[in-house]
C-alpha cells in the first residue's frame, strides 16, 4: 500500500474531521433526546434507554457489510452514502414529532446510525492511512479531538432545544386533564424538528459537496482476496472488540443517565437543562484530553495510556456511588478526561499489524460498538429494579476489562501472520 505524501493529506483530513465533527455532534445529542422522549413518550429508564440501542445496534447489523461495500466501492463512495443516509434518518424526525410514535423514533434513529456507520467505517481507518503509520495513534487522536468538539456541543444545543429551563414538576403533569396531557406531551415532541431538520440539511449539503472534493484513492494489498472470518484468528482484534464493546457502552451509560442520575440527588434548582451542562462538562474534558492525547501519544507508549486512563475512570466512578452531592456528579463528569484516549488506542491496537484485513478488522470494531446498545438498557433495568446509583457497578466492570486489555490482551500472536490467515 502506497502512503499518500504529507502535502496531499491535508484536504483530506479536514474533510474527515469535519465528518467526525457532524457525527459525533448528532450522537450525543442522544444523551439529551433520552430524558426528553422519556417525558414526552411516558417512558421508564429502560425504555428510554432503548433510544442508544436503536441507535448503537444499527454500529453492530451494519458494519461488516458496510465494510463490504467499501472494499468494493472505495473510502470516499462510503463517506456520501453515510452523509446521505444520515440526511434520510435525521427527516423522519418530523413524521416522529408529529405522531408521538415512539417505535418510529427508534427507526429514525437507527437509519442516522446506519448512516454514521458508513461515515466511522470509513474514516477511522482512512485516517490511520493518511501518514506515517507509527503516527496513526496520535492522527487518530486529533481527529477525535475535532469530533470532541461535535460531542461536546451537542449535548448544549441538544439542551437548548429540548429540554426546558425550568421543569414541569410531575406532580403538575399529573393533575393535566387528557386534553391538557395531550396538549403538553405533543408540544414536547415537536421540539425535535427544528434541530433534526436542520442536521438533515447539513448531512445533505456536506454530501453534495463531497462529490467535487478529490480523495486520494488508498487501497489495502490483496484485500480481495481475504478470507472474511479469518480476522477472528487475530487474537488481539477479537480482544480489541470486547474492549471498545466495554469502553463505548460504558461512556455510553454514563451520559445517557447523567441528567437521571444528577436529579436523583435532590439538588436544590438543578433543572435537567442545567444537569445536561454536566454533559457537556463530561464531553469538554474527552475534548481536552483528546488534544493532549496527540501530543502524548507520540511520546508515551498507547498501552500505558490506556492503563491509566483504565485506572482513573474505574476509580472515578466508584468514588461517585460512594458520594453524594454535587461532588458526586462532577467526580462522575471527570471520568470523560481519562477515557478521552480510549477509543483510538484501541482502534489502533486492535488493528495494527492487520494489512489486507485493516477494513474488515475496523468493521469488527464498529460491530462492538453495540456495547452502547446494550449497556444503557441494562443499567436502565437495574435502575428501575433498584437504584439508580447501583447501575454505575456496570461501568465500572467495563472499565476493569479495559485495564486487562491494556496491560495483555493487546499482545498479538508473534507466530500468526497475515498471510497464514
Amino acid at each position: 500500500m502506497k502512503t499518500p505524501s504529507p502535502k496531499h493529506v491535508v484536504v483530506p483530513l479536514l474533510v474527515v474531521m469535519s465528518l467526525m465533527f457532524c457525527w459525533n455532534l448528532s450522537r450525543n445529542i442522544n444523551d439529551v433526546l433520552i430524558p426528553h422522549l422519556k417525558r414526552a413518550c411516558q417512558l421508564t429508564d429502560f425504555q428510554s434507554s432503548l433510544v442508544q440501542s436503536a441507535f448503537f445496534g444499527g454500529y453492530f447489523l451494519l458494519a461488516l457489510p458496510v465494510g463490504q461495500f467499501i472494499r468494493r466501492y472505495g473510502y470516499r463512495a462510503g463517506m456520501m452514502t453515510g452523509l446521505l443516509t444520515a440526511a434520510t434518518g435525521a427527516m423522519l424526525f418530523f413524521p416522529a414529532a408529529e405522531t408521538r410514535f415512539y417505535p418510529l423514533f427508534l427507526t429514525a434513529l437507527f437509519i442516522m446510525a446506519a448512516g454514521f456507520t458508513f461515515l466511522e467505517v470509513t474514516a477511522t481507518p482512512y485516517i490511520t492511512k493518511l501518514g506515517d503509520p507509527a503516527g496513526a495513534s496520535s492522527r487518530l487522536s486529533l481527529a477525535a479531538a475535532v469530533g470532541s468538539i461535535g460531542a461536546t456541543l451537542g449535548p448544549f444545543i441538544g439542551a437548548q432545544f429540548l429540554l426546558q429551563a425550568t421543569d414541569v414538576p410531575a406532580s403538575v403533569v399529573q393533575q393535566f386533564s387528557p386534553a391538557e396531557l395531550t396538549t403538553y406531551l405533543d408540544s414536547e415532541a415537536h421540539l425535535v424538528k427544528l434541530p433534526y431538520l436542520s442536521l438533515a440539511l447539513a448531512f445533505a449539503v456536506l454530501g453534495g459537496l463531497l462529490f467535487f472534493i478529490r480523495l486520494p484513492t488508498i487501497a489495502d494489498e490483496g484485500e480481495r482476496s481475504l478470507r472474511l472470518w479469518s480476522i477472528f484468528r487475530f487474537r488481539h482484534t477479537v480482544l480489541g472488540a470486547l474492549g471498545v464493546f466495554c469502553y463505548l457502552g460504558a461512556e455510553v451509560g454514563i451520559v445517557s443517565f447523567l441528567i437521571r442520575y444528577a436529579q436523583s440527588l435532590h439538588l436544590p434548582d438543578l433543572s435537567e437543562q442545567k444537569a445536561a451542562l454536566f454533559i457537556t462538562l463530561y464531553m469538554a474534558l474527552v475534548l481536552a484530553g483528546r488534544l493532549a492525547g496527540a501530543y502524548f501519544l507520540r511520546r508515551i507508549h498507547p498501552s500505558l495510556v490506556l492503563t491509566i486512563g483504565a485506572i482513573g475512570a474505574f476509580l472515578l466512578v466508584l468514588t461517585s456511588i460512594m458520594t453524594s452531592g454535587y461532588a458526586s456528579i462532577y467526580t462522575l463528569s471527570i471520568v470523560g478526561l481519562c477515557t478521552s484516549v480510549m477509543y483510538p488506542i484501541l482502534f489502533t491496537l486492535s488493528t495494527k499489524d492487520l494489512g489486507a484485513y485493516t477494513k474488515t478488522g475496523s468493521s469488527l470494531i464498529i460491530m462492538s460498538i453495540v456495547g452502547g446498545a446494550i449497556i444503557p438498557p441494562l443499567m436502565g433495568w437495574i435502575s428501575d429494579h433498584f437504584s439508580i446509583k447501583l447501575a454505575f457497578i456496570v461501568p465500572i466492570a467495563c472499565y476493569a476489562y479495559v485495564l486487562f486489555y491494556a496491560r495483555k490482551g493487546y499482545i498479538s500472536h508473534p507466530k500468526l501472520t497475515v498471510a497464514q490467515a
